[in-house]
């Protein structure tokens, strides 16, 4: 690529990769932290290594940043790369042409679980991290996990247990599998689709998993792209429910209309149906976008931004055999989230960004819906700064849903500068920001982990 190519595709700076591991230590901080708030913010994204030849955002080591708050002060940030099989130089196809769990980049999320923080991607095994962010190795379960597991696994807030799945390019195709409370996994089974679909997210009621089987498909024709999957329309566009509280249970499944969803908000069952709410991607919109995301560079920073969502509603009538849908909002979203202790229950609230499509110029904004009246209140953060997932942290002894703060990193356009930002989650207000040491790239997806053990 000559040097005129370079300039035009570089990428813009909340964008760019940072070159090391840095830490720092009694972060600045502006406002009044709660002094209630004792843990990690950790999150995670891609980040390229230094002299590597990739300009696409999405690709590349994952790489966590931390914070950890104690007492009303910002002890430290810091920042590791996740240390998995191809960060070390490992190829992701083994010699005999089986694929290699333990070597996919680890840069989607960050979970925590039966006393585990562990580095998700959708493509591999998981790897569990210590509290100090330092990378201890990928994590099958006792050797129980045979298959890929997703980045966006679901924690029963009443059972403690950790729904998730795994899909794959071959045989086979969806897996779901359940871990306990405890970090066993005490519960796997196929579930049969028409093809090696692209899921990356799924729904958990009190007693049911709600599948998004989506017109994404693995296509050998797209192997020289970053991420070989397409668009494919004869596939055919499908949500399903199915029982987890009974072993192999029957998948019912509903024909919906043509979209695809990253992420979903929450569902819950009323009345003896399900309700899901996801943000939904029009066919239009959909591939404008995949079209940026899966090219191995980014377009010119002069390209119209893409990918425009917005917050949706499934409700599914298993009795019936049928599915209503209908928007929610009209400004177009991505990364919703919740209180989790409302997960797969009924939610008031659900929270979620604006301004985060590709090559997006408009003001980002933490958005709050109300849910039961279909009122949303905002807070902008005006045009030169970008904003990531906002995780709800709830309050020791809460007195109502929203009771608590939202987390998030934001960055300056050009990225020269990060906070992590505290807002109240009631009514989207800062409370306080922490001045990070660096400019920390835009990424994925994050978790608050309260309480956290002594070491680092």
């Amino acid at each position: 690529m000559d040097a005129e190519t370079v300039a035009r595709f570089e990428l813009p700076g909340y964008l760019r990769s940072v070159p090391d591991e840095i830490e720092a230590r009694d972060l600045p901080v502006t406002g009044t932290l709660p002094p209630e708030l004792d843990g990690r913010y950790i999150r995670n994204g891609p980040n390229a290594l230094p002299g590597t030849t990739s300009r696409h955002f999405q690709v590349g080591p994952g790489m966590l940043h931390g914070v950890r708050l104690r007492d009303g002060r910002a002890e430290w940030y810091r920042n590791r790369w996740v240390r998995t099989g191809s960060f070390e130089g490992r190829s992701l196809v083994r010699p005999d042409g089986t694929f290699d769990l333990t070597a996919p980049s680890a840069n989607t999320h960050v979970i925590h679980h039966a006393d585990r923080i562990l580095a998700l991607v959708e493509i591999g095994l998981p790897y569990e991290v210590a509290p100090d962010l330092s990378t201890v190795g990928p994590c099958d379960f006792g050797g129980a996990l045979s298959t890929a597991m997703t980045a966006h696994p679901k924690q029963d807030p009443a059972t403690g247990d950790l729904h998730f799945f795994g899909y794959g390019m071959r045989p086979p195709l969806l897996t779901y599998h359940r871990l306990d409370a405890s970090g066993r996994l005490v519960h796997s089974r196929e579930v049969a689709v028409p093809g090696p679909t692209l899921m990356h997210d799924f729904a958990v009621t009190e007693h049911h998993v709600v599948w998004l089987d989506l017109p994404m498909t693995f296509q050998r024709a797209l192997l020289d792209r970053a991420i070989p999957y397409g668009w494919d329309e004869a596939y055919g566009a499908r949500l399903g429910i199915m029982r987890h509280d009974v072993p192999d249970a029957a998948v019912q499944w509903f024909d919906i209309d043509p979209c695809f969803v990253f992420h979903v908000g929450n569902a819950h069952e009323r009345d003896g149906r399900i309700v899901l709410d996801a943000v939904r991607y029009s066919p239009a919109e959909f591939t404008a976008m995949w079209d940026v995301l899966s090219r191995t560079v980014m377009p010119a920073l002069d390209a119209p931004p893409v990918g425009r969502a917005h917050l949706h509603r499934w409700t599914l009538d298993p009795r019936r055999g049928t599915v209503t849908e209908h928007p929610l909002d009209d400004r177009a979203v991505e990364f919703p989230t919740l209180n989790d202790g409302r997960s797969g229950r009924p939610a008031r609230h659900l929270y979620a960004v604006t301004g985060t499509e590709p090559l997006s110029r408009d003001e980002c904004a933490i958005v709050k819906y109300d849910t039961a009246t279909g009122a949303a209140v905002s807070h902008g953060l005006g045009p030169d700064t970008m904003i990531g997932e906002a995780v709800f942290v709830p309050r020791d002894d809460p007195g109502g849903e929203d009771d608590g703060w939202l987390m998030a990193i934001a960055t300056a356009r050009d990225g020269a500068a990060s906070r992590l930002l505290v807002l109240d989650a009631a009514d989207v207000r800062p409370v306080a920001a922490v001045d990070l040491p660096r400019g920390v790239p835009a990424g994925f997806h994050g978790s608050w982990i309260a309480s956290a053990p002594e070491g680092g």
